[in-house]
């Protein structure tokens, strides 16, 4: 007589679910809550300056400043906030990546940290502190190069003379912004430069390649999506400077000229006749200060696009 054994029940493979413990719990929660919070935030702002913004956008053109309307009034504003950003950018790129390349591929390991930490004090420095030096410092010293390229390239409407005696100018204010940006171009550079992997480094040292060939093969390909962002912050921090721009640029008329007197940024609009505003006129600022907003944030999604298609070619992938 046999006997048959009934076949063993088959076990589950798959593993229990862990249990999430406390502290994860809340953490997690608390990311969500703070993301959430930035969201309602971001969109409370908005929504106050689209709501005292309509009165300018209703009002009878003769009574915006200029008599033409809100966008007449607006749009030399903008072009002095995009051109004194678009200095400041010029200049300060090249130096910031030079200074993150020496820092951390180049010089040696105790004058790396301490070149660091100074550039990191950069950033540390006070708005005013920055419009005193334009002021005081800069603006004499650059004044004789302004009118010279007034003199020598005055042909370009960007260069158009007379030059400003003073040497508040965009260009100077250009200047001081590139000095504020700087370490944050920089910061972000290096350590983007300092991620990338040893064995690309090697691998290119390996085939013969000199620093140099191995830093443009290797190192700017990897890092190339994190140079574009601290480039887009350093925008950024750049279209809403205020005080500097408003102690350094000697405020007047619009004109295409970047070495005489004139222009003006929205931010610095604001900071100067806001304190003094009243009514259609506070409007009007508000809804300039809802132009720089759109921009700032365009700004800012164009950067996430362009850092979401680099980052798929480079080595952070």
């Amino acid at each position: 007589m046999t006997t048959t054994t009934p076949p063993p029940t088959e076990r589950s493979t798959a593993a229990p679910r862990a249990k999430a413990r406390p502290g994860d719990r809340i953490f997690s929660r608390s990311a969500q809550v703070a993301g959430i919070l930035i969201l309602i935030i971001l969109a409370g702002v908005a929504a106050f300056l689209v709501r005292e913004a309509l009165p300018t956008f209703t009002a009878d053109p003769s009574e915006i400043d200029g008599g033409e309307g809100f966008f007449s009034y607006v749009w030399p504003l903008v072009f002095g906030t995009v051109a004194a950003a678009i200095i400041a950018l010029v200049v300060a790129t090249p130096l910031a990546l030079g200074i993150a390349l020496f820092i951390s591929h180049y010089a040696p390991r105790r004058l790396a940290q301490g070149l660091g930490y100074v550039v990191d004090l950069l950033a540390a420095i006070p708005s005013v502190v920055f419009g005193l030096w334009g002021i005081q410092w800069l603006a004499p010293q650059v004044q004789p190069a302004w009118a010279w390229l007034a003199d020598n390239l005055g042909f370009i409407p960007l260069f158009t003379g007379p030059a400003s005696a003073t040497g508040r100018t965009m260009m100077t204010a250009g200047l001081v912004l590139a000095v504020m940006i700087l370490p944050i171009i920089t910061a972000i550079s290096r350590e983007v430069f300092l991620q990338t992997p040893k064995l690309h480094e090697e691998a290119a040292l390996a085939l013969g390649a000199t620093r140099w060939e191995m830093i443009r093969m290797a190192v700017i390909p990897f890092g190339r999506p994190g140079i574009i962002s601290g480039i887009m912050l350093g925008l950024g921090r750049a279209l809403g400077e205020t005080m500097a721009v408003a102690m350094v640029l000697s405020t007047g008329g619009f004109t295409w000229s970047m070495v005489t007197s004139g222009n003006n940024t929205i931010a610095a609009e604001i900071a100067l006749d806001f304190p003094e505003s009243s009514g259609l006129k506070t409007n009007t600022l508000i809804a300039a200060g809802l132009v720089l907003f759109a921009i700032t944030l365009a700004v800012n999604m164009f950067a996430r696009w362009i850092v979401s298609r680099r980052s798929e070619f480079s080595g952070a992938n």
